[in-house]
């Protein structure tokens, strides 16, 4: 459990506190209460069964008041460890019958060192444990290390801790383990909270002073010829949304020092648009843009997007991936080294070496959320052309990222949102099907393909075999062909599928030729089928619920409403929360909200997306209040002393280094 050092084990913060009565005695204690009870053991024995798993072991207890038995279950050890004569704290549900029993919760051998009632009394710390190292084992090694706790160097500047009302760090380690009460509990968590996003956000007002100091960019001042031409050939109006981000992005990339914003948006809310005027920004101010994504299928897709969306302006995009053939490899990255590519789409092959970008004005990398902290700025510093000036680095996420994550994971860029749909667009609803409709849902979609709409079928899986648990798609496309759809064209698409099959699927989709494509998640992002009305998600309780909703993103992007039906049958509690939360909303916003809830805020400085946290203490669901406070202190610090060389800053500028390692020199650029 990466618990080497008492330091270490002090910050093993509990995951909550059991609220334990004070001792009862036996004779007051009544079948169906949960109490403790102080008393001597006379007599301890194993209990025959006739199922060979099952232990039983039974005692007989007593004080002055009367008698009673205490029952363990499958704990054989207690018979080496416990003696007649022993005294004992016992926690746990007096039973009904005769003779009086309780079945043991919790219980503590009194006598042998220790704090008397650790396990059975008061606010009892419950820790996150393993099977070799219960959570009764970590309290009693807390509460060894408990004295040790004053020795932990205090990190907040006192001013700081007499503004905000914090106890000292000290005070704190010991309320967070062996608290007096609930009050205490909660603000020597609070007080750890607010050191923890403390640290968190000056490392990162800090990286973004880094990266603005350490070189100039290009100002791009725009002409407006290339996004006039671009604009007159929309069969649309750009939205409210869209123009103020435009604003927002155009005012950052007129300016020297390099614009580092994030634009995030609902699915289909029109962000590529939004994008697209800011490349026709930079190649009027006479410098490349070009366009970062994570995978090469996605590549692809973004190449066929722009190549629309800029010919008006006379404008060709390049694309770069690993996958390009060498001789056509070298002639592109001449051309992007010689400038004559102005638009240029493709992986993290665009940041390796060998690749030069004559006059990089503009890094748009899409997929945002994909990144952490410590991979955004590896892009950042990597983003130079041959005049080793900075590129205005554009973010987008189509997965919306709560202000609370904007804060933190993002506080390091600025944020413009994009809320709501372009006009015209279709209301897409959203239904959860148990398997006992699969056959009136199918009829449903069998009428939307009469009607001229079209339709996807996602799964989870490429090719599960015969001991698959979900429908694997291509099983599912030979089924579907041979049965509910045979009366239509069935497609299939996937990411193990060469490039020039999978465009060939996607083409014959999107031209009409195909009614069902029947696909892997390779679909989530990056497709555009106006006539896309209907997608069927199976297994979809196996998907996160931003997967979900950028899946359905894929429908409604028409006039046509759109239909989205997920056949699942959670096997948990999460997977049932996902399901009902995707079914009441289409706000992408708030379904980032409570994604965020049910899976975790995942690597905060990392890539990974959710699950266990890298902070200790904080969590951002709810530490909305302690996460304002945090920001708003790291300003005025960083205001009052840049680099945090004052003695009172010291202890803070040690925790930042130690947390941004892999950023050398962090607090002194």
């Amino acid at each position: 459990m990466d618990l080497a050092t008492i330091g270490a084990l002090l910050e093993h913060t509990p995951v909550r506190y059991e609220r334990y009565g004070d001792v009862t005695p036996i004779a007051g204690a009544f079948p169906g209460q949960e109490v403790t009870v102080r008393a001597v053991l006379h007599s301890i024995r194993l209990v025959p069964t006739r199922r060979r798993r099952l232990v039983i072991i039974r005692a007989r207890l007593a004080d002055q008041s009367g008698q009673i038995d205490a029952v363990w279950f499958n704990q054989r050890h207690l018979l080496r460890v416990l003696a007649a004569g022993d005294e004992l704290l016992v926690r746990g549900t007096v039973a009904a019958g005769s003779p009086r029993s309780i079945n043991v919760k919790a219980h503590e051998l009194l006598g042998r060192g220790g704090s008397e009632g650790l396990h059975t009394t008061g606010l009892v710390p419950v820790y996150s444990a393993t099977e070799a190292l219960p959570s009764a084992r970590i309290r009693e090694l807390a509460d060894l290390a408990r004295p040790y706790a004053q020795a932990s160097p205090e990190r907040l500047p006192a001013r700081v801790r007499h503004r905000l009302g914090l106890m000292s760090r000290a005070d704190a380690l010991v309320g967070l383990h062996a608290p007096r009460s609930s009050d205490e509990a909660r603000d020597a968590r609070r007080r750890m909270v607010i050191e923890e996003l403390l640290e968190l956000q000056l490392g990162l007002l800090a990286l973004r002073r880094m990266e603005q100091r350490r070189r100039p960019a290009h100002p791009l001042r725009p002409t407006r010829e290339l996004s006039d031409a671009v604009r007159a050939a929309l069969p649309f109006t750009p939205t409210p949304e869209q123009e103020r981000a435009l604003r927002e992005i155009g005012r950052e990339m007129r300016l020297e020092a390099p614009m580092r914003r994030l634009l995030q948006g609902d699915v289909g809310s029109g962000k590529t648009l939004v994008a697209v005027l800011a490349i026709c920004q930079a190649v009027e101010a006479g410098t490349q843009a070009a366009v970062l994504v994570p995978t090469e299928t996605l590549a692809e897709q973004h190449l066929r997007t722009l190549d629309a969306l800029l010919a008006p302006a006379g404008l060709t995009p390049v694309l770069l991936t690993g996958k390009v053939p060498a001789a056509e490899r070298e002639r592109r990255l001449m051309a992007i080294r010689t400038g004559t590519a102005e638009v240029v789409v493709g992986t993290q092959a665009l940041l390796s070496e060998g690749v030069t970008m004559h006059r990089l004005g503009l890094l748009v990398v899409d997929e945002q959320h994909r990144f952490g902290v410590e991979q955004r700025h590896t892009v950042a510093v990597r983003a130079l052309d041959e005049t080793a000036r900075a590129a205005h680095i554009l973010y987008m996420t189509a997965t919306p990222i709560p202000r609370t994550l904007a804060l933190t994971n993002y506080g390091d860029l600025t944020v413009s949102s994009i809320r709501g749909r372009p006009a015209g667009r279709g209301p897409v609803t959203t239904r959860w099907v148990r398997e006992s409709g699969r056959e009136d849902a199918y009829a449903d979609l069998r009428a939307e393909l009469r009607d001229g709409g079209q339709v996807y079928v996602v799964c989870p899986l490429v090719d599960g075999g015969d001991a698959a648990e979900a429908r694997a798609a291509t099983q599912e496309a030979d089924r579907l062909r041979e049965g509910p759809f045979r009366e239509f064209q069935v497609g299939l698409v996937h990411g193990a599928m060469k490039a020039d099959e999978k465009r060939a699927a996607m083409e014959a989709f999107a031209a009409g030729r195909t009614d069902v494509l029947v696909a892997t998640t390779v679909v989530e992002v990056g497709i555009d089928v106006p006539n896309a009305s209907a997608m069927l998600i199976e297994g979809a309780d196996r998907f996160g619920l931003a997967q979900l909703h950028q899946l359905r993103g894929r429908v409604g992007r028409g006039t046509r409403p759109g239909l989205c039906l997920l056949f699942g049958e959670p096997t948990t509690d999460d997977g049932t929360r996902r399901l009902e939360a995707i079914t009441q909303t289409t706000d992408g916003f708030r379904l980032a909200e409570l994604d965020l809830q049910i899976r975790g805020e995942g690597a905060v400085l990392g890539v990974r997306q959710a699950g266990p946290t890298d902070l200790r203490y904080a969590r951002l669901a709810r530490d909305r209040k302690p996460l304002a406070q945090a920001r708003q202190v790291a300003r005025r610090i960083l205001r009052e002393d840049p680099t945090l060389q004052r003695a009172e800053h010291q202890p803070l500028r040690q925790a930042v280094e130690a947390r941004f390692a892999s950023i050398p020199r962090l607090m002194d650029a």
